[in-house]
């Protein structure tokens, strides 16, 4: 992996190859999670969480539409509301 394997600095659209991208870049070295953070204005916690669902899913599980089934969020009990928050109508 070189750095032109790399997104650019002022990549806007995340999709899963850019993600996996940058997390293979911090793995093999070729530039640190501070470098990765400051250079793609990520937090941390998020370049841990690409981390993380790579790690338990693949590379498939950082799709941005699937996070909530991974992260264990997403179900529907039935009840009308979203399992994640209020409805705005509520």
């Amino acid at each position: 992996m070189t750095e032109r394997d790399l997104p650019p600095p002022d990549t806007k659209r995340w999709v899963m190859r850019r993600k996996a991208e940058v997390v293979a870049g911090v793995r093999c070295g070729l530039i640190t999670l501070d470098e990765a953070c400051r250079r793609y204005t990520l937090s941390v916690e998020e370049f841990l969480s690409w981390q993380r669902l790579i790690d338990s899913h693949g590379v498939r599980g950082l799709r941005a539409t699937r996070l909530q089934d991974y992260r264990g969020g997403g179900t529907d009990d039935g009840d009308g509301r979203d399992p994640v928050g209020p409805r705005r109508d509520d």
